[in-house]
């Protein structure tokens, strides 16, 4: 059975409300699919009034953000270090926001929401 955000047909004292509606497709819900370093490789979904949404499951590279020059920079991601989100993503190698990640020019976090994005931006780190 799917999933959904629909609104529950039970009241708080455990009483039946009665059938609302039937679920609509724009109420289901996505299985969350975690961004994991590889070879890049997305998938696009229609969203809520015909939009599209970029969903990135791998990648192997990032933009990165120098605070000192102010500069954005296509950078290659080697594998994550630590991920402050679940121990396991680590070990993993998977990213979300906050991971500190290696790169090919040190040490990065991740200032954005991958997932979401479709692409991940990374500041760098001292």
């Amino acid at each position: 059975m799917s999933k959904s955000t629909a609104p529950s047909l039970k009241k708080v004292g455990g009483g039946f409300k009665g059938k609302r509606k039937d679920k609509r497709r724009s109420e289901s819900k996505d299985l969350s699919v975690p961004l994991q370093v590889g070879e890049r490789k997305i998938k696009t979904t229609r969203t809520l009034g015909g939009n599209t949404k970029i969903i990135a499951l791998k990648t192997d590279q990032g933009n990165l953000f120098d605070p000192k020059t102010k500069k954005l920079s296509k950078v290659k991601i080697l594998r994550v270090l630590e991920n402050k989100a679940n121990r396991s993503y680590a070990r993993r190698n998977i990213i979300t926001k906050g991971a500190v990640i290696e790169t090919d020019q040190g040490k990065a976090m991740v200032i954005n929401r991958p997932g979401q994005d479709g692409q991940v931006t990374l500041k760098k780190q001292e």
